[in-house]
Formats: C-alpha cells, structure tokens, sequence
C-alpha cells in the first residue's frame, strides 16, 4: 500500500504523530488510540492503518510499522515543504 494514498481518517493519525515529533524532536513510533480522557484516534483511520500494514494497534496504544514511520516520515517533510 506504500503509493496508495491515504484517507483523512488515516492521515489524522499521522498528522497527530508528527506534530509530537516535531515538537519534541524525537522520532515518534508509538501512537495514542484512547486516552482515556476524551481523546482517540478515528477508529476507521486505525482500520485503515492496519489493514494497510502501517499500525499494530495494541490496546490504548498502537506502534507504527517500519513502513508506518517512513509515511510518517513523509508527513513530515510535506509540512516542512511549505513552510
């Protein structure tokens, strides 16, 4: 699925992973599903993610694939391309 974009529910995933990275400025391979306290990934973009072999959801919490990060890493320098 590596050249087959993906939906908004997917990329919100991703968008939330890499506002963490670029704040902290490490790189991010865990990703919070459920908080607990209100806040959740959209559970058709975790599907999707899955389904697609970028995510192993694990619980509350979900680790990004090795090809999970490299789309993460391409979020990344999409955002950084326009600034």
């Amino acid at each position: 699925m590596s050249d087959t974009p993906l939906s908004d529910h997917a990329l919100s995933i991703l968008t939330f992973a890499a506002y963490h990275s670029l704040v902290s400025g490490e790189s991010v391979t865990r990703v919070v599903l459920d908080d607990g306290k209100g806040h959740h990934a959209d559970p058709e973009g975790v599907k999707e993610m899955e389904s697609a072999g970028l995510l192993e959801p694990e619980g509350e919490r979900g680790t990004l694939t090795d090809e999970g990060a490299r789309k993460l890493g391409k979020v990344i320098e999409a955002i950084r391309g326009v600034a």
